[in-house]
């Protein structure tokens, strides 16, 4: 749900120009090192393309986003240097996530009809965004490297990345503090398939971030973020970057993704492999899922939320499983085979209960880094897979369907509001809060330095 290029022009001028030197005796200049090459203006990527079609237009007219692009090449315009630039990025790309909080969670004019709830408008914003900076020519010199760190500025400010704010913890042993809960979600993804998809776990994340919930454990305050689908990200320890410096403070975590047709689940156990589909860049990995010290990766990682009393509690229209399926092939074997009951001892991988896509790798990455961070006996955390978000009966050609309908709103509508439930549920269910280590102590430098239910 990955490369560095070296240059060599100089070296070809420097020759074509020495054979043109009179063959006489002058003094040699004084060397100086070469100043570094401008960083090439990169052609658009796969998901800026997809920008210019008719739906993705409409979403950022009907949401009063299809002005932040214009302003944020505005602002890119004015800037004089490259420290200068990293302002401007840091700025707007955290002002683009507070916007799209605002305007799900109700706060400050819609612009526009779309309804509030939609998580397409900050996708759209995002790329219009990147494709601004990555094709924009400054009036200084700006490498490759500098580029790149921009671009990765903007990523992480304007999914939430920069912007999780968790506040101290109450007294553990009254367990009456405030819990804090940290929950991401992911972009739309199948985007060729129907560019009009909207992904139930970004919007859950956009209508949850900044919240307090109310439970009988005392009030949890959840603070979300949102990943791309993109395997090249994974692979570069984006999970880990976005995480680790907050599992020690938090008393649960959830990552969410969207799943399975009517149903919820919480996903048991999560796989060490890629099994191959297309991301949003339309790029296949089939491999196993690389992380930092490979030689002490396990093959399956498990879930420490409370998975009993979330399925248990009636907290909405749609069923919530206990998934305990995994895809293995067993010791000794050469076949992939299904498990119900989990994987068998010195199985390796081929697919956790949440499939083999990026759904299972974010589930898997962050309980692998749970777990290096001696967390897995303290800190509740795993993933839960949402519903499929479904257009209504009358709209399901892609081709001719419109952006939205009553029931495509009200089913999103249904599945936030069920996300929002079972984290309560889970909050309740998981005891006291954890003591507060707003030092950092508890981190460690071990998981970030990394080289399908069918959904994300």
């Amino acid at each position: 749900m990955t490369h560095t290029r070296v240059r060599i022009g100089v070296l070809g001028l420097a020759l074509v120009a020495g054979l043109a030197v009179p063959v006489t005796a002058t003094a040699a200049p004084p060397a100086t090192a070469p100043a570094p090459a401008p960083a090439p203006v990169s052609a658009p990527t796969v998901e800026e393309r997809r920008l210019d079609g008719d739906v993705p237009q409409e979403i950022l007219r009907r949401s009063g986003f299809s002005t932040v692009a214009p302003v944020f090449a505005r602002g890119l315009g004015r800037a004089d240097s490259y420290r200068e630039a990293r302002r401007v990025v840091a700025r707007e790309g955290s002002a683009l996530w507070r916007r799209a909080v605002d305007r799900v969670q109700g706060r400050g004019p819609a612009r526009g009809d779309l309804s509030r709830d939609d998580d397409r408008p900050l996708y759209w914003a995002r790329l219009g965004m990147t494709h601004e900076l990555r094709t924009w020519e400054p009036g200084f010199r700006l490498t490759e490297r500098q580029r790149a760190a921009l671009l990765g500025e903007l990523e992480r400010t304007s999914r939430g990345q920069s912007d999780i704010r968790l506040p101290h913890g109450g007294d553990g042993r009254r367990g009456k503090g405030v819990k804090r809960v940290l929950l991401t979600g992911f972009d739309p993804f199948t985007l060729d398939r129907d560019i009009r998809i909207s992904n139930p776990s970004g919007a859950a994340a956009l209508a949850l971030d900044g919240t307090v919930i109310d439970t009988p454990e005392g009030p949890a305050r959840v603070e979300t973020a949102v990943s791309p689908v993109r395997w090249r990200d994974f692979g570069e320890g984006a999970v880990e970057r976005a995480l680790r410096a907050h599992l020690p403070r938090v008393d649960l975590f959830t990552t969410v993704s969207q799943g399975r047709v009517g149903r919820f689940d919480v996903e048991r156990t999560n796989g060490a492999w890629r099994g191959g589909f297309p991301d949003n860049e339309n790029v296949s990995r089939t491999e196993t899922v690389p992380v930092a010290d490979p030689a002490s990766q396990p093959q399956w990682t498990t879930t420490t939320l409370p998975y009993e009393a979330m399925t248990a509690a009636d907290t909405g229209r749609f069923p919530v499983y206990d998934n305990t399926s995994v895809t293995e092939i067993p010791a000794g074997g050469t076949e992939a085979v299904v498990r119900p009951d989990g994987p068998t001892p010195g199985s390796t991988a081929r697919a956790g209960g949440g499939g083999d896509y990026l759904s299972n790798e974010i589930a898997y990455r962050a309980t692998l880094l749970r777990d290096r961070l001696g967390l897995h006996g303290s800190l509740p955390g795993g993933h839960v897979h949402t519903p499929v978000l479904r257009f209504g009966d009358g709209n399901t050609d892609p081709a001719a369907g419109a952006v939205t309908d009553p029931a495509f709103v009200r089913n999103r509508l249904d599945i936030v509001a069920q996300v929002r439930a079972i984290v309560a549920v889970a909050v309740s269910a998981s005891g006291p809060d954890r003591p507060d280590r707003s030092d950092g102590s508890d981190r460690s430098d071990g998981s970030d330095r990394t080289g399908r239910a069918d959904g994300s």
